[in-house]
C-alpha cells in the first residue's frame, strides 16, 4: 500500500496529464475545475493575511481562539470563491452551448444566480466582498455611462470630489450613525478616531493604544 502511494506521488504529473488528455473534449468542465482551484488559492491568499492582521489587532480571545477565527474566515472566503467560480463557469458554458455563442446577458444571469446562493448569506466575509465589489461596479458603471454618452463626460477633475464625498459621508455616519456601518469598518475607525482620545501616560500615548 505504501509503495503504491509512493509510486503515485512520484508519477502524479504523468497521471494528471493523462487525465487532462482524457477530458480534452470537455474543456468547459476542466475550466470549471481550474476555476474552483483558483478560487481556493486566491481566497486563501487574500483573506488569510487580512484576517491575521484584523484578528490580532482588533480581535479578542486566546491565541488558539484567534487562530481558529483566522482559519474559519479564510475557509469561508476561499470556499465561497471556489464554489462561485466553478458554478459560474459551468452555467455560462451551458448557456453558450444552448444558444450557440456567448452573449452579454449570460455573465449577468450566471453570476446573479450564484451570487444569490453563495454570497447571499449575511455574514462578515460576504459583506466585505459584496461591499468591495459594490464600490468597484459603481465607478465602473459611471465610466460605462460616460463612454456610451448616457451622461456627459465631466470637464473637471472628478477624483478630488469623489474622495471628498466618500470621506465626508463615512465620517458623518461614523460619528453620528455608527450602527449603520459594517462592523470591521467601525473597529478600524474607532481605533483611529476614538481610541486616540485616551491615554494615561507616555507609554500608551506612543508605544501602545491602551
Amino acid at each position: 500500500m505504501i509503495a503504491t502511494m509512493a509510486y503515485i506521488v512520484r508519477n502524479w504529473e504523468s497521471y494528471g496529464n493523462e487525465f487532462l488528455k482524457a477530458f480534452n473534449d470537455k474543456r468547459y468542465l476542466l475550466a470549471a475545475l481550474k476555476g474552483f482551484r483558483n478560487g481556493i488559492a486566491y481566497g486563501t491568499r487574500i483573506r488569510a493575511p487580512h484576517a491575521f492582521v484584523m484578528v490580532f489587532l482588533f480581535g479578542e480571545g486566546t491565541f488558539l481562539e484567534r487562530l481558529q477565527t483566522i482559519f474559519r474566515l479564510t475557509r469561508i472566503h476561499a470556499m465561497n470563491l471556489a464554489k462561485f467560480t466553478f458554478s459560474y463557469k459551468l452555467i455560462t458554458a451551458a448557456l453558450q452551448k444552448m444558444q450557440g455563442r456567448a452573449q452579454e446577458w449570460h455573465a449577468f444571469a450566471a453570476a446573479f444566480i450564484m451570487g444569490y446562493f453563495v454570497f447571499g448569506e449575511d455574514n462578515s466575509v460576504n459583506m466585505q466582498i459584496n461591499l468591495y465589489l459594490l464600490s468597484r461596479i459603481t465607478v465602473g458603471l459611471a465610466k460605462l455611462a460616460a463612454d456610451n454618452d448616457v451622461v456627459p463626460r465631466p470637464n473637471f477633475p472628478v477624483f478630488p470630489l469623489f474622495g471628498a464625498l466618500v470621506w465626508g459621508i463615512v465620517l458623518w455616519l461614523f460619528e453620528h450613525h455608527t450602527n449603520v456601518l459594517q462592523g470591521a469598518l467601525v473597529k478600524s475607525m474607532t481605533y483611529l478616531y476614538k481610541d486616540s482620545n485616551h491615554w494615561t501616560d507616555i507609554r500608551n500615548f506612543l508605544l501602545s493604544n491602551k
